[in-house]
């Protein structure tokens, strides 16, 4: 993948883990609202893709798919159960309290709440970034066909 190309999908990538963790911090440090456990591991798995994202992107780092998938993968599989908790109470539960299922904060009419944001967020960094591994693995199996050859 071309360094241009790959500096673009860090820069993406960055910038949505960036948006999620403002809007997580605008959620508890701004309208005040407590965050569940759920969130709180979301909030473990997005925080620090910012950075790492970040660096990766200045320095043009494709490999930083190897770092950045295990985190935004395991934040979606997370993001995803709280989603289900919220549309199924009962279903499931936090492993303390509870409180997972409630629904503090909605938009569009209840289309989105705050675990629907966070998988979306998942979705997306996990998405955008493997489009650098698949890209990478292309060029790996391109040059191992040249010397083939």
């Amino acid at each position: 993948m071309a360094t241009r190309r790959t500096r673009a999908v860090l820069a993406g990538a960055t910038t949505v883990a960036a948006v999620a963790t403002a809007g997580s911090l605008y959620f508890s440090l701004g309208l005040g609202l407590v965050p569940c456990e759920l969130c709180w591991y979301q909030r473990i798995l997005m925080y620090p893709l910012v950075v790492v994202l970040g660096v990766a992107a200045v320095e043009r780092r494709a490999e930083v798919y190897r770092t950045v998938l295990p985190l935004s993968g395991l934040g979606a599989v997370v993001a995803a159960y709280h989603v289900y908790l919220q549309v199924a109470p009962g279903g499931g539960t936090c492993s303390l309290g509870g409180g997972c299922a409630s629904i503090q904060y909605t938009m569009l009419g209840g289309l989105l709440t705050i675990p629907r944001l966070s998988l979306v967020a998942f979705v997306l960094i996990t998405g955008l970034t493997a489009t650098l591994a698949f890209a990478r693995e292309d060029a790996w199996a391109a040059n191992a066909r040249r010397s083939i050859s």
